[in-house]
């Protein structure tokens, strides 16, 4: 029976929570996911660990943050003026914005706080700062 191994096409299903039990994905919902190791398609961490498994082999793998999403960064949070965005637009807590920047870059933010002055705007990922522990099943090598 084959091992994974860099360059090998795998197919995983998992649950993937967080430190306090909250499932943040699970392929129970969404379906098995297909990758090549070593294609930067999942975290590396992740690919590491699945090296050497073989098809049908389970095992609990645990990321910390900085090998999943990395750390929060208050550099990623930013307050803009209320009047940067177009009179009457409604803007609500938990609303997610495409924020275009200078040189033509955009990012998806994450609305934190509303007040009539400014806007605070979130850029990190939801799951910046969390470990991640994954219950994995490898289920196929090829």
């Amino acid at each position: 029976m084959r091992h994974a191994e860099t360059g090998s096409t795998v197919t995983i299903s998992y649950i993937g929570t967080l430190d306090n039990g909250r499932i943040f994905h699970s392929t129970e919902e969404h379906g098995p996911q297909t990758f090549t190791i070593g294609a930067g398609q999942i975290f590396p961490a992740l690919e590491q660990a699945i090296i050497g498994m073989r098809a049908g082999e389970v095992k609990n793998i645990v990321l910390t943050a900085e090998e999943a999403y990395g750390p929060r960064l208050q550099e990623n949070i930013i307050r803009v003026a209320r009047q940067n965005f177009p009179a009457g637009k409604e803007i609500v807590v938990g609303q997610k914005l495409s924020i275009e920047f200078k040189g033509g870059a955009s990012r998806v933010m994450v609305v934190t706080a509303v007040s009539e002055a400014d806007v605070t705007l979130d850029g990190n990922h939801p799951l910046a700062g969390l470990d991640l522990t994954f219950a994995l099943s490898l289920d196929r090598v090829e």
